[in-house]
């Protein structure tokens, strides 16, 4: 009896060993389907004779973090886990890889979502904004600045009183500030990474305090 079936859109959020040589675990978030927990066959080198089909997915490459993919899904255990059969690329973040800082900050959004449930009806909100934060992180964009705008916006959009809470606490100085990282385009951001840091850390000080959001 075949499996369940399933195709959609996703980005790859972390990587792990799966404890079998064949298999690779992956965590994907989809706008339509939410978290999915995927394994995908480990590529090995081909020695079969010509002609013969491989049994690992059809593919473009082999996938990385923070790839969007369209996937070809199937299931054995009603969703909890998802095979790959197939996967075509939509947009590869290449430029992420370039920097640790930047790396390291597209990693944080990946946990942020992957350790933390997303309501259905915010899934295509948050596949948005994960869509334009990981283009801006490739390009070259401030990845302190990315990382403060992501999290602030999930946060504003999941309903948390950030800007009646979190805000007023900012001494004047730094409410300005943060008004222009927050509003402003990354191409006109001009604060110091001193001052982004410690704006960043108030407000993740904040989500520890009065949240049930894990960040790390």
């Amino acid at each position: 009896m075949p499996g369940q079936q399933l195709q959609t859109t996703a980005f790859i959020l972390t990587k792990q060993p799966s404890g079998s040589d064949t298999f690779e675990q992956l965590t994907a978030f989809s706008g339509e389907h939410g978290m999915l927990h995927c394994l995908i066959r480990t590529p090995k080198p081909s020695h079969a004779p010509s002609g013969r089909r491989s049994s690992a997915p059809r593919s473009e490459g082999c996938l990385d973090l923070f790839d969007e993919v369209e996937l070809w899904l199937e299931s054995s255990n009603q969703g909890r886990t998802w095979f790959i059969k197939e996967h075509r690329f939509i947009q590869r973040h290449e430029g992420i890889g370039r920097s640790y800082e930047t790396l390291r900050a597209a990693a944080a959004l990946g946990l942020l979502l992957s350790r933390n449930p997303v309501p259905d009806e915010s899934r295509p909100d948050v596949s948005a904004l994960l869509r334009t934060s990981l283009a801006a992180l490739a390009a070259g964009g401030r990845p302190d600045i990315v990382w403060l705008k992501a999290l602030y916006c999930l946060l504003r959009d999941e309903g948390h009183p950030v800007k009646q809470q979190w805000w007023p606490q900012l001494p004047a100085a730094d409410r300005d500030v943060s008004a222009q990282l927050l509003n402003q385009p990354l191409a006109a951001q001009t604060a110091n990474t001193a001052t982004v840091a410690r704006i960043t850390r108030g407000l993740e000080d904040w989500v520890r305090a009065e949240t049930e959001i894990r960040l790390t």
